[in-house]
């Protein structure tokens, strides 16, 4: 399932997988069976062990339009409740499947980013942008909510609650300089650049103690709905395992050589 996919690009180079949405002539809008797809594949990715981080890359210089106009949008308008609520899991469950993942997720983001695009590269860990991008939680403008796909949790978590409000109520675009000055964009590269920077972030990445980051990511979002005592207990008992890892073991010894650790994983 990791490499055999249909609705999207995916390739594996060591241990980082890139993936992209395959419509570039329309901007990479999202379809029925790409959420459907992505889900599955990062469900996956859980229990994949020779995977540790993922890029999402743009595709034909867009990142992605989000819901697809014909293919999702007008068959939305005549579903029944039941349906639509179907539909709005699915697509909650994405983001879900991204937060649950256990492996760390880069954003490269180009031009588009909007609706659904927008809730992916929110919901990934780091995001890299050009010049060129464009981000818009756009709900509002084809008469929905902002509250999509965990917007209203994640986005005033990442940029604050003020400056989510502006997006999420006016449904405008945030350039490439606000994100950065914002907290929503890492670092800004030029297009030509952008997969290359995406790369080096995943080979940090992977160079690094792959289970820890693991479980960073696990207590980065298990703590969004703790108390700030049960946090730090549970970062205790979370630390606690890690110090019984392999990893944290070649560290210090490493160290005690005077010499660079070598991380596998364990």
């Amino acid at each position: 399932m990791i490499n055999d996919v249909i609705h999207f690009q995916c390739r594996i180079e060591g241990t980082v997988a890139y993936i992209a949405l395959n419509r570039p002539e329309r901007k990479n809008p999202l379809t029925f069976e790409s959420y459907a797809e992505l889900r599955d594949w990062f469900r996956e990715l859980r229990y994949t062990d020779d995977i540790h981080a993922v890029v999402f890359l743009p595709n034909g210089g867009n990142f992605s339009s989000g819901g697809d106009v014909h293919d999702i949008i007008a068959p939305l308008t005549e579903m029944d409740m039941k349906s639509l609520l179907a539909f709005t899991r699915m697509t909650g469950d994405l983001v879900k499947a991204m937060l649950n993942c256990g492996k760390p997720i880069i954003a490269a983001v180009d031009g588009v980013c909007a609706g659904a695009g927008a809730i992916i590269a929110m919901a990934s860990d780091l995001r890299i942008a050009t010049p060129e991008a464009k981000v818009a939680f756009l709900f509002n403008r084809v008469g929905l909510a902002g509250c999509d796909m965990g917007a209203c949790a994640i986005l005033p978590r990442i940029i604050g609650q003020g400056r989510a409000n502006e997006l999420l109520y006016f449904g405008r675009s945030m350039t490439a300089e606000e994100g950065y000055s914002w907290g929503f964009f890492n670092q800004i590269v030029p297009q030509k650049t952008l997969e290359t920077e995406a790369q080096k972030y995943a080979e940090r990445i992977v160079s690094g103690p792959t289970f820890a980051h693991g479980m960073t990511k696990t207590m980065l979002m298990q703590e969004w709905s703790m108390s700030l005592e049960t946090a730090i207990e549970s970062e205790a008992q979370a630390q606690a395992i890690m110090m019984q890892g392999k990893d944290f073991h070649r560290a210090y010894q490493a160290f005690a050589a005077k010499e660079k650790p070598v991380f596998k994983g364990d």
